[in-house]
């Protein structure tokens, strides 16, 4: 694999409120070898930044990739390799958006980790649970009130976002079988949702006794459990159980952040797409019934940012778009600005979304041993967050593994 020696880089990764001193950074193999003032490192390509910012690579600790259609029961209908080919587009766009490193929370299989793996597309590194696990009734039934469907109707289809599994027996199984398909954690439908047809946002998923059983089940394995989750019950309930990472939180209340920090929890808030749908949630196919359950959660997801960052919950970035919602993925940045210092809004896509996915060290910085992952920017984010936004147009080159995915200019 070819080397490279980027010199006088300017360093923004979230850790501090400004950007670094100019530095050289050196990579090879596909990691960064070396990051210091000045190195002398004979690359096969060196590239004089003159003091350009950069930043690692972007993280996205909640995405969906196959996803395709914002009607999440039209999309467990379609062929899967119908699926497959369209979401190769969905991921295109994330990587030339900056986000090199993507967490999927339902949905995406081995099969696609293995082909971004094998170089068989351009597209983020992928990091799966596989499908979801949903109670009969709960997010991720999309069989409607009236059908007679078995449960296990969508179980084979890659458009399907998640299983259904009711008791105990069956939660082992399907922890057991998740893991062995290459997830690498476990995610549950632990609370009602907007994009499913049977469950009120305030309805619970699951009996305590099955949620400890799917931690139990994770921890044996060595990882955690997500847990879908918006209202403040909701969550009290899953940390009670040892639920380690909490999606959207958007009904959380302060005493209950303040738990979350004790308990060593994270969240991983999705606003953008709230704000979205609340716009033009219709027009992206999102079914009558959905959209009427966006407003039970907007507003108070974006009040919640503020509780969270005061009482020290680390948060990572997250979007959670479906369909033709996904070109907004970077948008999450400027509605966080609104509410958060910039430092802490970059930070929770880099430093902190790795220490969230307990890959720290590994991605989201830019340090000796990371994968080579990085964005050279046009501007500084730290001063002006919509950057970062724009389809990665303020991007002039982007950096996965050590591979130039986007050069503009540069070389």
């Amino acid at each position: 694999m070819s080397s490279l020696l980027f010199k006088n880089a300017r360093i923004v990764d979230g850790s501090i409120d400004r950007a670094g001193e100019p530095c050289d950074i050196a990579i090879e193999d596909g990691v960064f070898r070396e990051v210091s003032g000045t190195i002398g490192f004979n690359a096969d390509e060196t590239i004089d930044l003159h003091g350009a910012i950069v930043l690692p690579g972007l993280i996205d600790c909640h995405v969906h990739v196959t996803a395709v259609d914002a009607d999440l029961r039209a999309n467990t209908e379609l062929p899967s390799s119908l699926v497959a080919y369209r979401s190769i587009a969905i991921m295109r766009g994330m990587i030339d958006r900056g986000f090199t490193t993507v967490r999927d929370l339902g949905g995406a299989d081995i099969g696609i980790v293995q082909a971004i793996e094998q170089g068989c597309i351009t597209a983020p590194r992928l990091i799966i649970c596989g499908q979801a696990l949903s109670q009969t009734g709960g997010h991720s039934d999309q069989r409607g009130r009236y059908s007679t469907q078995p449960a296990g109707y969508y179980r084979d289809k890659l458009g399907a976002m998640g299983r259904i599994v009711d008791g105990i027996p069956e939660m082992r199984r399907a922890c057991r079988e998740e893991i062995k398909a290459g997830a690498t954690f476990i995610k549950l439908m632990a609370n009602g949702g907007v994009s499913s047809p049977t469950d009120p946002i305030d309805f619970m998923g699951f009996a305590i006794d099955e949620m400890r059983v799917a931690v139990e089940e994770a921890g044996n394995a060595c990882t955690y459990v997500a847990g879908h989750l918006y209202t403040d019950d909701a969550i009290n309930r899953a940390l009670d159980c040892g639920v380690y990472s909490i999606e959207h939180a958007n009904l959380i209340e302060r005493e209950t952040a303040a738990r979350a920090v004790r308990d060593g929890a994270v969240v991983v808030p999705t606003n953008v797409t709230y704000d979205l749908l609340a716009r033009e949630g219709a027009r992206f196919g999102l079914p009558p019934a959905s959209v009427a359950k966006v407003a039970d959660v907007l507003d108070a997801g974006l009040e919640a940012l503020s509780v969270l960052h005061e009482e020290g919950v680390l948060m990572g970035y997250g979007s959670d778009l479906l369909g033709g919602m996904q070109p907004w993925q970077s948008d999450e940045f400027t509605i966080r600005g609104r509410y958060l210092p910039a430092q802490d809004v970059i930070r929770s896509a880099t430093l902190d979304a790795a220490r969230l996915m307990r890959m720290e060290g590994r991605i989201g910085t830019i340090a000796a041993g990371a994968h080579a992952d990085l964005i050279v920017i046009d501007g500084n984010p730290l001063d002006d967050l919509s950057l970062l936004t724009g389809q990665g147009r303020h991007m002039r080159a982007i950096v996965k593994d050590g591979a130039f995915i986007k050069s503009n200019g540069l070389r």
